[in-house]
């Protein structure tokens, strides 16, 4: 499953440089799918976003740090933990129910991340 910011998040900004899919950003924020990964051209995310690589797209969150769920992977295939999680002060950085993957799954949305 992917992993999600909750709104006890202080905003410190530790969690955003960790990670190594570029999925964290800052509230407000717009997100690519080509931030800190090797995708370029036409996409299509796991949950169905067709778009290019560079078109931005609005924030999730214009409170709090927030994490994009189509680019989490929850470190697998780079860490063996998320790192985001680890490095939060306040363990706001928790396991996204609504964002349910097997390991399987979210290696391959490594692989589509960084081909």
């Amino acid at each position: 499953m992917a992993i999600k910011i909750t709104d006890e998040c202080i905003n410190c900004g530790a969690c955003e440089p960790e990670c190594p899919n570029g999925a964290i950003y800052e509230n407000g924020g717009e997100w690519r799918f080509s931030d800190k990964t090797e995708i370029t051209g036409s996409f299509t995310s796991k949950s169905g976003i067709t778009a290019d690589a560079d078109t931005e797209h609005a924030a999730i969150s214009n409170d709090f740090y927030y994490i994009v769920p189509d680019k989490c992977t929850e470190c697998v295939g780079f860490h063996d933990e998320p790192q985001c999680a680890s490095v939060c002060p306040v363990d706001c950085c928790v396991p996204d129910p609504d964002n349910v993957e097997s390991n399987e799954d979210l290696l391959a949305k490594k692989t589509s991340l960084h081909p």
